[in-house]
């Protein structure tokens, strides 16, 4: 373990959440307080990280795994707020998921490649160049039900002139060929992804300063993405840009962006943002499924909401 609470550093964890401010509620529609009750508070759970970023909670051991980019390691978090490392270093991994088994899927700044954590530990090497020229910086990743992966490669990670990608694309690998292609690179940087939950449409969102906008696109019987259009633009004055995104059941997006967690209906109406104390990068259904945790800057937090969202 290397984060416990006790002693001189339960003084220093009060410290940094004494420094930091409140989250709130800003509610644009009334139909925000059928999903997040008026009454919700947003709880800290954990801090003193660097920059905290891919969440995935870990339903068997009922633990969140989440990644601290610049300290390359993914950390391990029970409900308690109790935290440690499950990998170092990890190569400054961003997203994570898990495949149809149960595997560890993370995306890797540092070695520019997705991994596979295999059941005993080994790391298999899922992608880290396309046209035999090395990726940019593999960013997000999710699974369909077919086992197929979807993941997001824009520039963050490395430096200009490191760059041998002419694009910025969205990535499929087959599970049932092995085979990766291009599905989408008309993105500038393009960053979180989900799935709707018949998973017709793949919601994908464009994080470039120019650009600040989710969009989304048709999933074809073959896997494939049809011409997408902006389903929600997010570029306003607010600092921030579209990162991570979940969905609920009901249809309902939550994605990070400027202020807060977004929350959107499913035609892309923006009811209200979660206005949280740190700018959030990413988020991840939990506990029961109705416990949103939020990675965000030095800090994970979460909050409970009247829908269940789609696990992973």
């Amino acid at each position: 373990m290397i984060y416990k609470i006790k002693g001189k550093l339960r003084s220093i964890k009060k410290r940094i959440f004494s420094r930091l401010p409140k989250g709130h509620l800003d509610a644009i529609t009334d139909t925000f307080y059928e999903i997040v009750s008026k009454n919700m508070k947003i709880k800290r759970v954990a801090s003193g990280f660097q920059f905290t970023e891919g969440p995935i909670w870990m339903e068997n051991s009922q633990t969140l795994l989440f990644s601290d980019i610049p300290s390359s390691i993914i950390y391990r978090m029970d409900k308690k707020g109790k935290v440690g490392i499950l990998r170092k270093p990890s190569f400054n991994s961003n997203g994570l998921t898990l495949d149809k088994q149960g595997r560890l899927i993370a995306c890797e700044h540092g070695s520019r490649r997705l991994t596979r954590t295999e059941k005993d530990g080994a790391i298999t090497i899922l992608a880290d160049k396309f046209n035999d020229k090395k990726l940019n910086s593999p960013n997000d990743v999710i699974v369909k039900s077919d086992g197929s992966i979807y993941f997001t490669d824009p520039p963050y990670g490395i430096q200009a002139n490191e760059q041998e990608q002419p694009i910025q694309a969205v990535y499929r690998i087959s599970i049932k060929t092995g085979i990766m292609d291009v599905v989408a690179d008309d993105f500038e940087c393009p960053n979180g992804l989900a799935f709707s939950p018949d998973e017709s449409k793949l919601y994908i969102d464009d994080s470039s300063p120019s650009r600040r906008h989710l969009r989304v696109c048709e999933v074809r019987e073959d896997g494939t993405l049809g011409t997408g259009q902006i389903f929600c633009d997010m570029n306003i004055k607010t600092p921030g840009s579209p990162d991570g995104m979940k969905l609920d059941q009901a249809g309902n997006i939550y994605c990070t962006g400027p202020g807060g967690i977004w929350v959107l209906d499913s035609s892309g109406h923006h009811l209200g943002t979660v206005v949280t104390p740190e700018p959030p990068a990413n988020c991840a259904w939990g506990d029961d499924g109705q416990t949103l945790y939020i990675t965000a800057q030095t800090s994970v937090y979460k909050i409970r909401t009247t829908v269940s969202g789609i696990k992973v």
